[in-house]
């Protein structure tokens, strides 16, 4: 595979990362405090559109799977999606002046619509890249490559708003960020149908939404997917929290994240260039030890230590390259032949367990640490903030690395179809 063709997978990556982070980050205070929706309502809408979005995952990789079997079937739902995407996504974040209670109409049709988009496009996408090559290898580069755009549109989706805002002062700046983001998106989905092969169809075998989990390589990687997830979704909970009021240093926070996912996007080729050495499963070991190794100093930070924590934020975001490339490409290469028509449902479970552990970490952490008296701004519970914040997800990731190793062997199998 050329890297013309990588790069028109890759380049995807960008707008669907783009797409979700303020979607996560800003829709609660852009309807709860600026638009007047109220929090009690715009909570009550999030909580119920993201349950919605996690579950309906495995049958929208049913639906891709489905798709497959079609002529140019993939092509189809990602174009649809894509479309779907862009209109619902400009719908979300420019609303037009209404009522209260059309508002909240507004904002739960918009917010149901984009997830849908969203994750109908995701699996499809990952199915397509599982599917597209023989070459394991391969199709470790094609997941870095999407990896490494997808940091790149983080950077995009942190830095644009803030831009916008100071560019534009009397225009909303979503609407400028609306439209970079959908000509990106349209011009990454046109790259992806007209200059990227399409991949093999494959025979659609009877199995339940969860059949996948009946493979003992993927219920093995899909344990390890969720604790290393789990211990990454709460130190992204709580790192905001953590520099404002341990290291208190919050003014600094973009630079802190900025340097994490820069290094993380520098980091790939190692790990591409390691796992063709050692083998996906060591990698990805090495790199959860290095996580471990580069982070647990975390714990005992204090007021100002700036240096040291970009330190960290330098170690862990290299680390967090291979925790982008390989994970993936090893569900990749363990799909047995004769599930390859079902691509899309393993992918549909793979993204339910990102989803899930993303929730779980904020439901868990945040009461846990008001529990231990902490109070966003206070100066109570700092202590457990840092032991949460860095000790905790230190400790998960050992767990996992342990099971890794002891579950290699199984997980190292490249099926040849």
């Amino acid at each position: 595979m050329t890297s013309r063709q990588r790069f028109a997978y890759g380049l995807l990556g960008a707008p669907m990362a783009m797409a979700a982070l303020p979607v996560y980050i800003h829709t609660p205070k852009l309807y709860g405090d600026e638009l007047g929706l109220g929090l009690a309502l715009t909570g009550a809408i999030l909580l119920a559109s993201r349950a919605l979005d996690t579950l309906q995952d495995p049958w929208l990789g049913r639906l891709a799977d489905l798709m497959q079997r079609q002529h140019r079937g993939w092509a189809v739902l990602a174009g649809v999606a894509a479309s779907v995407l862009v209109l619902a996504y400009t719908a979300l974040f420019n609303p037009p002046k209404m009522l209260q209670w059309q508002l909240a109409l507004w904002f739960g049709v918009a917010l149901v619509l984009v997830y849908t988009a969203h994750s109908a496009l995701n699996i499809t996408y990952l199915a397509w890249g599982a599917n597209v090559s023989h070459d394991s290898h391969e199709r470790t580069r094609l997941v870095a490559f999407r990896e490494g755009f997808g940091l790149f549109g983080v950077i995009l989706a942190s830095l644009l708003p803030m831009l916008f805002s100071s560019w534009f002062q009397d225009v909303n700046p979503w609407l400028p960020y609306s439209f970079v983001f959908s000509l990106f998106l349209l011009l990454a989905i046109w790259l992806l149908l007209y200059r990227f092969p399409l991949p093999t169809k494959h025979g659609l075998t009877a199995q339940g939404l969860f059949g996948p989990l009946r493979q003992s390589p993927f219920r093995r990687l899909a344990t390890l997917f969720l604790l290393n997830g789990f211990a990454v979704a709460i130190a992204g909970t709580l790192a905001l929290f953590y520099i404002a009021d341990v290291l208190q240093l919050e003014a600094y926070s973009g630079l802190f994240l900025a340097t994490y996912f820069i290094s993380g996007a520098v980091s790939l080729p190692l790990w591409l260039r390691l796992s063709r050495r050692l083998g996906k499963s060591v990698a990805w070991a090495v790199g959860t030890l290095v996580a471990v190794v580069g982070f647990v100093w975390a714990v005992q930070l204090g007021a100002g230590d700036m240096l040291p924590y970009l330190l960290i934020c330098l170690l862990s975001g290299a680390a967090l390259g291979a925790d982008l490339a390989l994970p993936a490409a090893i569900a990749a290469d363990i799909i047995p032949q004769q599930d390859r028509g079902n691509t899309g449902g393993y992918f549909g479970i793979w993204s339910l367990i990102n989803k899930g552990v993303l929730a779980l970490a904020a439901g868990l952490g945040l009461p846990l640490l008001a529990g231990f008296g902490y109070q966003p701004g206070g100066g109570g519970g700092l202590t457990a903030l840092a032991i949460l914040y860095a000790g905790v997800p230190c400790l998960i990731k050992l767990i996992s690395a342990g099971l890794l190793m002891r579950w290699r062997r199984s997980l190292e199998v490249q099926y040849v179809f």
